[in-house]
């Protein structure tokens, strides 16, 4: 190789280094421009349905009864003991072992969607089947409409090999659920990468998840100055 050969190679290895280094385009505000850190909050657009991205300051201010948005939460709970036999889940009619359910404000109804190919598709959910799960798991009360879910996952307990598992989580979890399936299914069976995204997104939601008691009462007392949990 000739020197002038030696030097084109350095300077195109040398662009290509550049190349890697360079930062991705850094994610805005879409209430006022400023630029966002990875974990940034989320306001959703109640009549379309729509999740924005958000600044602290633009979220707290656009968000509260009244006004067109609500803020999405954060916290991430885990149901071990979820009730919901095998004759209910049949009855909510899902044509695969996961859905995720919240409850529409404008609507006034529980919506039950499942992550697809071709992105979130609404299962046909009657009102009665969903009394019945609340009833047998009142902690669903708590359930704050349009920004928080229920998310069921039982492609594991479907083929044996895992128990089924239940979160109650921000809105914008489930999408991001969904948002991976879209992206990486491939052919019929999804392809091995979508099922690896899929084990690593439900252990990052369970490393981030807090356990609850769905079945049990459980009472907060002070003793000494310390909260201590005793189940009535």
């Amino acid at each position: 190789m000739s020197s002038g050969q030696f030097t084109g190679a350095a300077d195109g290895f040398g662009a290509l280094r550049q190349l890697a280094r360079r930062e991705r385009p850094l994610e805005r505000c879409e209430m006022c421009s400023l630029g966002l850190r990875p974990d940034h909050p989320h306001l959703m657009e109640l009549a379309q349905r729509k999740l924005l991205c958000t600044c602290d300051a633009c979220a707290i201010l656009f968000s509260g009864p009244g006004v067109k948005f609500k803020r999405v939460p954060r916290r991430v709970r885990s149901f071990p003991d979820f009730n919901l036999s095998a004759a209910e889940w049949n009855g909510l009619m899902v044509p695969i072992n996961m859905v995720f359910f919240f409850k529409s404000s404008l609507e006034n109804r529980v919506i039950a969607l499942y992550p697809s190919p071709a992105g979130a598709t609404e299962s046909l959910l009657l009102l009665e089947s969903w009394n019945d799960i609340v009833a047998r798991n009142p902690i669903l009360d708590e359930m704050e409409s349009d920004v928080e879910g229920l998310l069921v996952n039982r492609l594991g307990y479907s083929r044996g090999y895992s128990a089924a598992e239940y979160y109650l989580l921000p809105i914008d979890e489930c999408y991001k659920l969904v948002g991976l399936i879209r992206m990486h299914w491939k052919g019929l069976s999804g392809g091995a990468e979508v099922w690896q995204k899929l084990g690593e997104f439900f252990t990052s939601l369970k490393a981030r998840s807090v356990d609850v008691r769905v079945g049990v009462p459980v009472e907060v007392k002070e003793v000494c100055g310390v909260e201590e949990q005793s189940h009535a």
